[in-house]
């Protein structure tokens, strides 16, 4: 306590017992003004917290108007102190304000090193670590046990901190007129003739906002030309794994979802935790009965016991959890670490919250789709011939154009298909991307297109404009379309390597094949046709000189390049390119200088293809066996090969061929190449490496190729051995 007229409440951020003890000592003191530690300019969007419809965990963010990127988060949830001084002052009809550095002052400079260490951000769990305690809220429950008075316990935080902070350095810099401009908003509010202010405040500040101890004109020198940006503060959807350590937030908790349980259950706490957790298993079909509730109960309230602990812990709790309902797995513990004890609970913000058009547009947008928001994610099934599905499809590209990745499209079962596989998950982050993106256009629509129009422009690679312009189909961008069949007309005619060349393929492929699916106007497709046979003819005649002469890691990027643009040529199924194709990969295969590995890929496509018979890929096969230099063998076994084992499995003479190599090899050399043998068929499926296995073990008689003649004399050199494993007296 300060004076008479000004209480000073040391609290931790995001702490239950902090706020808990705050909304007793509110009530009790009856405060004319409450001003609490947070940006000063907000007060403007404070009204906002009063509302019903104002639900925790929110963020305050405040970003520069003509840089949206320097922004700034101040998260609240229903268990910060923060949060529960502004609810009680809307309550008692008091007044509220931050009292705060501005944000137009912390965002127009480099951010502050006043969070630079554990001692300023957190210090009370500094002092409770210190104290032997390993969880905060117990140490600070204990506190409040031991005390009994909520006026005392703040007292004796503040002590505590003037106690550190004695032996700590002057602060200066950021850190010292933030205090400055806290004490000035003090003298403000006892100016304007309030008998009783309430100040809330990290515990860390307390002892610096005793106003009777420092100087008006000294607090005014600090603040004097303090740099100003233009700014705008709004709220926007916070969620628990945002408040939590683990998301990198310096102030974060370890348990949101467990203090926010702590701070909402006024009684039975323990009881009401375990039948939560029972829920939650049950509903992941794991088992978890009213006896198992009991039971952690009793153990919980047991080890609380028994380290002399009025209430079990998070710590008891979860070892009672883990002892009832791990069994002999944690799976059940994950599942309350990251549903419970963190959690991801998405707040929610009044529909007058001040926002840009862009967002505007975009909720509109949601709503009409029927897409629900939430941080946990959603897979969604797209029916592309739904006019509301389709239009949702043209949403999430969109938004994907834009940086705002809240939908990201997986496997369903091709490009060819009606169908487009989607995740969603809401991240708190997207709020600040999309202030950014509303540079560009107050829509969705007008926005996307004007990023897209920009990317094509500035496109590095004529990969970066082929995979542009299906984004521009998808996301049915049509003011986009004539820009980036422009920019990719004219880079193709410039010049291009090979790699770039062939990486452009799949993208105008899948365009050109399947863009029409969507039910709008092919000229786009056609276009893409033409400019996919352009590229392919550029890309064979200079891709037999581009396998030449190449380390190894340029020879597996090359490869993967050609791989792709193999399924983008069979994927469009035009005969003339095809061919044109496979004679650009039997002049690579032709080659003596070409990279082995390249070598052994064109050879495989073109047997696949039935462009080369058995005979001549036997004969090429063992031409590269005979190579004196065992790296370039597996280079190109590694190429041939591929992924998969099923081409040894059912090619019997090629499998004979590779083992008659192997056994061929003197032993220097075997120990040489075997390393790279287990690389190249580890990536062969189990079975497949078992079924070559058994067939070269005799285990499998159709794939064990021509019969070989058994060496006797070898043969008996093992059997004494064999016959006294056995214990047989030979």
């Amino acid at each position: 306590m300060v004076s008479s007229s000004i209480s000073i409440f040391p609290i931790r951020h995001h702490g239950p017992g902090s706020a808990r003890s705050l909304e007793h000592a509110l009530s009790q003191l009856n405060p004319d003004v409450v001003l609490v530690e947070g940006p000063s300019d907000a007060d403007s969007v404070l009204p906002f917290l009063a509302q019903a419809d104002m639900k925790p965990p929110v963020a305050l963010l405040g970003y520069v108007n003509d840089d949206p990127a320097k922004a700034s988060f101040w998260p609240f949830a229903a268990f910060s102190p923060e949060f529960v001084a502004f609810r009680w002052a809307a309550r008692a009809g008091a007044a509220a304000r931050f009292m705060d550095l501005p944000a137009s002052v912390t965002l127009a400079g480099e951010r502050g090193d006043d969070d630079a260490d554990d001692l300023h951000s957190d210090p009370l769990r500094v002092l409770a670590e210190a104290a032997g305690y390993v969880d905060f809220e117990r140490w600070w429950e204990t506190l409040v046990e031991a005390r009994g008075d909520d006026f005392e316990v703040f007292d004796a935080i503040n002590e505590a901190m003037r106690a550190v902070r004695a032996d700590a350095p002057t602060p200066v810099g950021r850190e010292a007129q933030r205090e400055a401009w806290m004490r000035q908003a003090i003298r403000a509010a006892l100016k304007g003739g309030a008998q009783r202010v309430a100040v809330v405040c990290g515990a860390w500040h307390a002892p610096a906002l005793d106003v009777a101890s420092f100087r008006v004109k000294d607090d005014a020198a600090l603040l004097k030309g303090l740099p100003k940006a233009k700014v705008t503060l709004t709220w926007v959807p916070w969620t628990h794994g945002r408040l939590s350590t683990g998301s990198g937030y310096g102030a974060g908790v370890r348990s949101p979802g467990y203090y926010h349980h702590l701070f909402t259950t006024r009684r039975d706490v323990t009881e009401r935790w375990f039948a939560r957790v029972a829920r939650l298993l049950r509903e992941e079909r794991l088992e978890a009965s009213s006896a198992s509730v009991i039971e952690a109960t009793r153990l919980a309230n047991t080890l609380a016991a028994l380290r002399g602990r009025a209430l079990p812990g998070l710590d008891e709790l979860n070892e009672a959890a883990l002892s009832v309902f791990g069994w002999d797995s944690d799976l059940p513990l994950r599942l309350i670490e990251r549903q419970l004890v963190v959690g991801e609970a998405l707040g929610e913000v009044p529909d007058g919250v001040p926002t840009v058009p862009l967002a505007q547009d975009l909720a509109r947008i949601q709503k009409s789709l029927r897409l629900k928001v939430q941080p946990e994610q959603i897979d969604l099934t797209l029916d592309l011939r739904a006019d509301n599905d389709l239009a949702r499809s043209v949403l999430f590209h969109r938004l994907n154009l834009l940086g705002v990745p809240w939908a990201r499209e997986r496997s369903a079962g091709g490009r060819g298909t009606f169908k487009e596989a989607w995740a969603l998950a809401w991240k708190p982050e997207f709020s600040v991307r999309l202030v950014e993106a509303s540079r560009s256009g107050q829509t969705v629509q007008d926005a996307a297109t004007a990023v897209a129009v920009d990317a094509a422009r500035n496109a590095g690679t004529l990969a970066e404009l082929t995979i542009l312009l299906e984004a521009v189909r998808y996301a049915d961008l049509s003011g986009a379309l004539p820009v980036a069949l422009a920019a990719l007309d004219a880079r193709a005619a410039g010049n291009a390597d090979v790699s770039d060349l062939l990486e452009a393929l799949p993208p105008l492929a899948r365009l050109a094949r399947y863009g029409d699916v969507r039910g709008r106007d092919g000229e786009s497709n056609v276009l893409a046709g033409a400019t996919f046979r352009t590229l392919l003819t550029r890309a064979g005649v200079g891709l037999p000189l581009a396998g030449v002469g190449l380390a190894d890691d340029a020879a597996a990027t090359l490869r993967g390049h050609v791989q792709g643009a193999d399924a983008a040529v069979r994927l469009l199924d035009d005969p003339d390119a095809l061919t044109g194709w496979q004679a650009a990969l039997n002049r690579l295969a032709d080659r003596d200088d070409t990279h082995p590995l390249l070598n052994g890929d064109a050879v495989r496509r073109l047997r696949d293809a039935s462009v080369l018979d058995s005979a001549e890929v036997e004969r090429r096969l063992g031409l590269a066996l005979s190579s004196g230099v065992p790296l370039e063998v597996t280079a190109w076994l590694d190429g041939f090969l591929g992924d998969s084992g099923a081409l040894l499995m059912h090619d019997p003479v090629l499998l004979t061929l590779l083992d008659d190599w192997l056994v061929g090899l003197d032993g220097p050399v075997f120990t040489q190449t075997l390393p790279l043998l287990r690389r190249v068929f580890s990536r062969f499926e189990r079975p497949e490496r078992r079924a070559i296995g058994e067939a070269l073990r005799g285990g499998n008689p159709a794939a064990r190729g021509p019969r070989r003649e058994v060496n006797a004399e070898r043969a008996l050199r093992a059997v004494p051995v064999v016959l006294n494993l056995l214990g047989v007296n030979a």
